[in-house]
């Protein structure tokens, strides 16, 4: 078998990425341990290669086997007569597919998943339980979609009329490229008029806001609970920490990294290290945190000197 190096029994193959854990290694009752290039050999079997983490995952999913999926549309699915299914796909309990949907070949689609009307879904793509898709969205291959993500819900568009807020209808839909990954809780707006877009291999964190119009790069990174307001538009390999907030019609460069809970305002200009509130470059922003934790001996110095000169209110 294979197991991670706490749980690893006689027999086992394990992995061990990093220097700190050569004790434990020493210690482990496993056989044999994927371990990175620089890892000296003590006398036990190691398997030594450039990248031992994805090594370990191949060793991992050919030691286990294949999954075997269910190939079947469960009884209690509803599924449109002009909805088209995939050869292999598999549809779970409860699940409601549109008129005119496509479901790629080997998608599966989890327990009380909805996808709306003219919904296109690619191949090899992953919809876990609860997931909501709204009418005309679009998800291309091997997409990952966590449970109760909602892609394609209304856009927050108001207009003030008459002394009333009046909705602006979003008439428009998502697409989601290839190889992106959505985590649980996330929401992504439909467009006004045209497409929200999440560009390929973009990895999404949980509850994970995006408005309508966004445009998201590709290859981007976006931690936990990061808000993106409407018509903000990031670069490829963009890196956003968790709980950033980004005001709407902005736009981050490519190879931008915004440090978490920063709330940006203005645009950010590409290969930029962004931090704070108001998000402002990475240097800049660590000598204000550094002057600022000193303000309140600053501000008892200065209320000396004004004493001293007489220069009290």
């Amino acid at each position: 078998n294979a197991r991670a190096l706490a749980d690893a029994e006689p027999g086992d193959i394990t992995l061990v990425d990093n220097d700190r854990h050569m004790e434990a290694w020493y210690k482990s009752p496993a056989a044999a341990a994927v371990v990175p290039m620089t890892t000296s050999v003590n006398g036990r079997p190691v398997i030594r290669v450039a990248d031992p983490l994805m090594a370990f995952v191949q060793i991992f999913q050919q030691l286990r086997g294949p999954r075997t999926e269910p190939t079947i549309i469960d009884p209690s699915a509803s599924v449109h007569p002009t909805a088209q299914i995939g050869d292999g796909a598999a549809i779970g309990p409860f699940a409601v597919i549109g008129e005119g949907a496509t479901i790629g070949a080997g998608t599966r689609v989890g327990a009380g998943v909805a996808l709306g009307r003219g919904c296109r879904i690619g191949a090899g793509t992953i919809l876990y339980p609860s997931v909501v898709l709204y009418d005309d969205c679009t998800l291309g291959d091997r997409v990952i979609v966590q449970g109760n993500v909602v892609i394609g819900g209304d856009g927050f568009g108001y207009r003030f009329h008459g002394g009333a807020h009046v909705k602006v209808p979003q008439l428009g839909w998502v697409e989601i490229e290839d190889d992106v990954e959505i985590g649980a809780g996330t929401t992504i707006d439909r467009g006004t008029f045209g497409p929200t877009r999440i560009g390929k291999g973009t990895k999404i964190d949980n509850l994970v806001m995006i408005a309508h119009n966004c445009r998201i790069g590709r290859h981007n990174i976006i931690a936990a609970q990061v808000g993106i307001a409407g018509s903000t538009t990031t670069g490829d390999y963009v890196v956003i920490a968790g709980q950033v907030g980004i005001g709407d019609h902005l736009t981050i460069g490519d190879r931008a990294v915004i440090g978490a809970q920063s709330g940006v305002t203005k645009s950010v200009p590409p290969d930029s290290r962004m931090m704070g509130f108001p998000a402002r470059p990475e240097g800049l922003a660590k000598r204000s945190y550094a002057v600022f934790e000193h303000l309140p001996e600053l501000r008892a110095d200065l209320n000396r000197i004004k004493k001293h000169l007489g220069l009290e209110e």
